[in-house]
């Protein structure tokens, strides 16, 4: 059960999470030093597992139990046109991810994550944001705490993701809201709208904003965003709480998190970014977090596909790090 049940308190939570482990982490670098490879050859591998290590608490760490969420949310800012998909795709594709047809089931399978899909009352949309703001405070508690609660603690790597027509409209909305600019700064095509309907996206998200101008982060994802978005903040913070390393996903995923790292400086140190997005603005976003995407692929699918795909490169990283012998081990000199 999530320990909060305001906005405040969910606020006190991320102003004392914990850190990474300071002795871990010198320990990482001590072995890393003395593996069987000149120094620094593992490029970003080594600075990955140092890191991994860490959060773990371990100065030789593994990756066994990864977990990956997907929520799923509805958007009553669909009403404004901006999706070429209708808002009954969403429940569509809840139905695929659980019958395991989805992109993202086979990353889970090829990477041994395990998979839940939460679906985030789909027959209830969020609010227009061009009217009112999307959720009540009741509403967004109640979406953090679901993606609070969806957080297995034993898991040891955390990939979030979400479903939700409609939903790169929301993010860009609160990009803007969280970075600056115009709506035409942060929307882009999502499911493939046309030249119109991206000039309608940006129309919309400049309307959002001027309703909603001004608000403190977590205000900007109650009256902007989604209950996946949401979803996605709260099982980032409750990684954190668990000292559980946390992939992100795309645009949309990392919207979400900025929430939490404009909230409290700091708040992503247990984050990394799994890859650039095509969604234009994410590269923009990232760069503002300060997060160097371990992937660029062209994805823009969602459903935390990016992030799935770069667990590889994680598990990469630690299990070299972990499962090389030292020098003194091989009996190889170290110059």
């Amino acid at each position: 059960m999530a320990p909060f049940s305001t906005i405040s308190e969910f606020k006190t939570l991320l102003a004392n999470a914990p850190e990474a482990d300071d002795d871990a982490t010198a320990g990482a670098r001590r072995r890393n030093a003395q593996l069987t490879k000149p120094p620094g050859a593992l490029g970003r591998l080594e600075e990955l597992a140092i890191w991994y290590a860490g959060w773990r608490g371990s100065d030789s760490p593994a990756i066994d139990a990864p977990q990956i969420v997907v929520f799923a949310g509805n958007h009553g800012v669909c009403a404004q046109g901006v999706s070429a998909f209708p808002p009954e795709v969403t429940v569509q594709m809840v139905a695929n991810f659980e019958h395991g047809g989805a992109a993202i089931n086979q990353l889970a399978k090829t990477f041994g994550a395990t998979m839940h899909v939460h679906a985030l009352e789909l027959d209830r949309p969020t609010a227009d944001f061009t009217q009112s703001p999307a959720m009540s405070e009741a509403e967004f508690i109640a979406a953090l705490r679901t993606g609070w609660g969806a957080v297995n603690p034993a898991a040891d790597l955390l990939v979030p993701g979400e479903m939700g027509i409609g939903n790169t409209t929301v993010a860009a909305a609160v990009g803007a809201a969280l970075f600056g600019g115009i709506g035409a700064d942060w929307v882009g095509r999502g499911t493939g709208v046309d030249d119109a309907g991206l000039a309608n996206k940006a129309r919309v998200v400049d309307a959002g904003l001027a309703r909603h101008a001004s608000r403190e982060p977590l205000e900007v994802l109650r009256c902007l965003g989604g209950r996946e978005l949401a979803a996605m903040a709260g099982a980032i913070a409750a990684a954190r709480a668990h000292r559980i390393p946390v992939i992100l996903d795309g645009f949309i995923c990392t919207a979400a998190a900025a929430v939490l790292e404009k909230t409290r400086a700091g708040a992503l140190d247990h984050c990394v970014a799994g890859h650039l997005s095509a969604e234009g603005a994410h590269g923009r976003m990232l760069d503002s977090l300060d997060k160097v995407p371990l992937l660029s692929l062209g994805l823009c699918l969602g459903e935390g596909s990016g992030g799935a795909a770069a667990i590889g490169v994680l598990k990469a990283a630690v299990a070299c790090h972990s499962g090389m012998a030292t020098f003194a081990e091989a009996g190889v000199s170290d110059g």
